[in-house]
């Protein structure tokens, strides 16, 4: 009862949010790349539609935030604009498509190191049920790790939720302006173009912009609950994008970071399983090269420490509060 009543307590008013300012720098980039490649985006019209939408709702939420400011009023500020990545996810797929795409390269790292391919092989020597389900519950938990992590932060860490959530997008956006210049699609798509069989023979064509046309994925062999869910998933949402680095890696880092300096330890341990499951989960579902997410982890420590090295600043010029 005592939360509850908190949740409504007014709080001091303190300028427009971190994550409100990070959203708008990204709508009005990603408005230039669309305007730039408009006749090789779909429904450019709609996509720009979108971005005056989220400037709407930001000066909306703003304005009745200033009535009555509280944590449930915050909540509605921030919430909408973090359930936007997915909106934001798939259109990177509209952006990368303009470039020639890479996956001959990453397919040829993973070869000279290991001399196959592990996302392939992986799957096929590790295909009980077991292993399938505990590696797609491991890719499923992706969501879930993060919602828990940033409410935690709301529920018991109120005065750095905005510190979690700013680190939090901003890294995701980090990742989306890596995906929308440097195309790669993954195992999932290159091996379907392929031929699953090719992945025994060294031999990496470039595929240039054969994605643009192609979007067929290699099916996922349904085993159980989590399987299913996973390729539910990937159909409602997967595009040929966003493969290198693993933000699926960087992400779940992040939020492993995050929920180490809650200093609550429980959160910390539950979470560790999963996020271990998930590293190895990316490849096993044929998602990312082997080097995608060994990249993934490092990237994502260096954009949690660039992206919480930067709220200071922004929460000084936006009058953020701590």
């Amino acid at each position: 009862m005592q939360y509850i009543k908190k949740l409504f307590e007014r709080e001091s008013e303190n300028g427009m949010l971190s994550v409100e300012v990070i959203t708008l720098i990204y709508v009005a980039i990603t408005t230039v790349m669309t305007i730039i490649w408009w006749d090789g985006i779909n429904n450019p019209r709609d996509m720009i539609a979108w971005r005056i939408g989220v400037v709407a709702y930001i000066v909306l939420a703003n304005y009745i935030y200033h009535f009555r400011p509280s944590r449930a009023m915050m909540l509605m500020r921030m919430v909408p604009l973090l359930l936007c990545l997915i909106n934001w996810y798939p259109e990177t797929y509209e952006f990368c498509k303009q470039f020639d795409y890479q996956d001959h390269v990453f397919a040829k790292i993973d070869w000279s190191i290991f001399g196959c391919q592990p996302s392939i092989e992986f799957s096929r020597n590790m295909s009980s049920v077991f292993w399938s389900e505990a590696f797609n519950l491991g890719y499923y938990s992706y969501f879930y790790m993060m919602i828990a992590v940033l409410l935690f932060y709301f529920v018991a860490r109120y005065s750095d939720f905005q510190r979690a959530s700013f680190i939090f997008l901003a890294s995701f956006f980090l990742f989306y302006f890596i995906f929308e210049f440097f195309p790669v699609a993954g195992p999932q798509y290159y091996y379907c173009a392929l031929g699953e069989e090719a992945a025994k023979n060294p031999v990496f064509p470039e595929m240039h912009h054969y994605f643009r046309d192609h979007t067929e994925i290699l099916p996922i062999d349904v085993r159980g609950i989590f399987s299913k869910l996973v390729l539910m998933a990937q159909e409602t949402g997967e595009r040929p994008t966003a493969a290198f680095p693993s933000s699926h890696v960087g992400m779940s880092t992040i939020c492993m970071i995050l929920a180490w300096q809650t200093r609550n330890r429980l959160l910390f341990w539950i979470c560790i399983p999963f996020w271990i499951l998930l590293f190895f989960a990316t490849v096993y579902v044929k998602a990312h090269y082997a080097i995608d997410t060994v990249t993934g982890l490092f990237v994502g420590f260096a954009f949690f420490f660039l992206t919480q090295w930067l709220y200071p600043y922004a929460k000084n010029a936006f009058r953020l509060k701590n």
